[in-house]
């Protein structure tokens, strides 16, 4: 069992940052892919970033690619994502999910994930 707590959200103006953080508790964090998600008022869940078990790899959709970043720390047990040049239309509830990977893969489909975090809400306004 693997419990996660996010943190960091908050209400930031448009084009601010901020950086979450996921604190993971329970199995070896280590042998866990990690992954964001997000889910908008009235939307889906919407990936947002993934990050390998050892953190050599990452993958973002265009959506967020190069305003977003995934990295992790594996001494810490935590992921962060670390969201650059905001917009309101990144205003959500963030969440982190974990699952147990034999190797370096990068799950991105929400169904694949086994554990997964309360969720932090992100408010950009305009």
């Amino acid at each position: 069992q693997v419990q996660l707590v996010e943190s960091g959200g908050g209400l930031v103006q448009a084009g601010g940052s901020l950086r979450l953080s996921c604190a993971a508790s329970g199995r070896t964090f280590s042998t866990y892919a990690m992954g964001w998600f997000r889910q908008a008022p009235g939307k889906n869940r919407e990936f947002v970033a993934a990050i390998s078990r050892s953190g050599g790899s990452t993958y973002s959709p265009d959506s967020v690619k190069g305003r977003f970043t995934i990295s992790r720390d594996n001494a810490k047990s935590t992921v962060y994502l670390q969201m650059n040049n905001l917009t309101p239309e990144d205003t959500a509830v963030y969440y982190c999910a974990a699952k147990w990977v034999p190797r370096a893969t990068i799950p991105i489909n929400q169904y694949e994930y086994e554990y997964w975090g309360q969720g932090t809400q992100v408010t950009v306004s305009s």
